[in-house]
């Protein structure tokens, strides 16, 4: 009765668990300020639909859940227009090459692998690094320590000698212009490979790279992540058509309501308690992505009712 079937995917899927994929991932979305491609991908993956299939159909649903998200943070006076539009044309640069990296490696036989390998490699690094410096956070807040006042750090000094300064009044700093445009050329590329809107990337960049504070990230990463993605969509549509419709649609219509639950919970959480939830999450997946990845098929075959 629930079950439906996917044209291009060119597999059966039971819609009420598509659709509450999509609900959950917009949820994180709306909360951690990712568009939720990073785990919505792999899950896709996990369910039989083709990688190519699951990460171009799957950019299709970031646009809905990132432009609920981003409504909802703009209400709440979290977005900072100047650095999303940088990081955006930045996003545009590089989901265009990434997209064309993608049509060579699907002549060449080699897509899907690159996908499941840049999963494992990103997802262990980030999610790694958050988890650690959060934590450190937390044991801070629980022994009351002061922070303590250092000199300014080499990257700082280095990051003033850059051409282009520009004073970003939402976020409440001063930096040049071609960091975060490089910076979002690397995201874009990671969105097209990938099939994300590059947030579990770009929040921690975000903080720990260009300085800005928690709750301007999670709006502004939502803004950027949406037309980024919307970028990617279409050229994986013309260009590749592994764009599946009607999962994307499923998928939009559970992120889309997840997403604006989402900003609401954000608002209840601390800084720390995000970024060491988010960092789980991560790590969750990398794992079982890794696990895919190590299995030899045979194995495989036997846990998806082969011969």
């Amino acid at each position: 009765m629930w079950h439906l079937y996917l044209p291009i995917a060119g597999n059966s899927v039971n819609v009420l668990l598509i659709f509450t994929l999509g609900g959950f991932v917009g949820l994180l979305s709306g909360i951690f300020g990712v568009g939720g491609g990073f785990l919505m991908t792999p899950l896709l993956i996990m369910m039989g639909i083709p990688p190519t299939v699951a990460a171009a159909s799957d950019s299709n649903q970031i646009v809905a859940a990132s432009a609920s998200g981003t409504l909802a943070h703009y209400r709440l006076g979290n977005v900072d227009f100047k650095m999303g539009i940088i990081l955006l044309i930045g996003g545009i640069l590089g989901g265009t090459g990434g997209v064309q990296i993608i049509k060579i490696l699907k002549a060449m036989g080699n897509a899907d692998f690159l996908i499941t390998v840049t999963y494992v490699l990103m997802l262990g690094f980030v999610g790694g690094y958050m988890f650690l410096e959060s934590l450190q956070g937390l044991k801070k807040r629980v022994h009351g320590a002061q922070p303590i006042v250092t000199k300014e750090s080499r990257y700082a000094q280095l990051m003033k000698k850059l051409p282009g300064q520009t004073r970003f009044e939402k976020s409440g700093i001063e930096l040049s212009f071609v960091l975060p445009l490089i910076l979002g050329t690397f995201v874009g590329i990671l969105a097209a490979i990938m099939g994300v809107g590059g947030g579990f990337i770009m929040v921690p960049v975000m903080v720990y790279l260009l300085r800005m504070p928690m709750h301007v990230v999670v709006g502004t990463s939502l803004f950027q992540i949406l037309f980024t993605c919307i970028n990617v969509t279409i050229m994986q549509a013309s260009s590749n058509h592994t764009v599946d419709f009607i999962l994307a649609l499923i998928l939009l219509l559970g992120s889309t309501i997840g997403a604006q639950f989402g900003a609401k919970i954000s608002k209840k959480l601390a800084g720390d308690q995000l970024k060491i939830l988010l960092a789980i999450l991560v790590l969750l997946v990398m794992v079982k992505m890794l696990f895919s990845l190590l299995l030899p098929p045979d194995v495989l075959l036997v846990y998806k009712g082969g011969h």
